[in-house]
């Protein structure tokens, strides 16, 4: 499984561990995921996502995950969570 952040496309990073001799290792730095269950009120319904605890403050910050999808570009998003924004925004212009 990927560590990709749905929200905010937050991934690994690369740096080094570096000893007191000053001696460089490669070493990995992975976000904090977890699996967060959000609700969505446009399409009253609740969806399972793998979001990084950064990009859930977030959520909260903006009002909610409809705000954040709406506001977010789509090159940040994960598949799921395109096909979420285009199921809310055809709700949000229906209404």
């Amino acid at each position: 499984m990927s560590r990709i952040c749905e929200l905010t496309g937050k991934t690994r990073q690369v740096g080094h561990n570096v000893s007191h001799a000053n001696n460089k290792t490669k070493r990995v730095f992975l976000p904090n995921l977890q699996d967060v269950t959000l609700i969505s009120e446009a399409l009253e319904k609740s969806v399972t996502l793998r979001v990084s605890t950064h990009g859930l403050r977030s959520v909260e910050h903006v009002g909610g995950l409809d705000n954040w999808l709406v506001k977010t570009r789509d090159d940040k998003l994960s598949l799921r969570a395109r096909r979420l924004k285009r199921e809310i925004v055809k709700k949000q212009k229906a209404a």
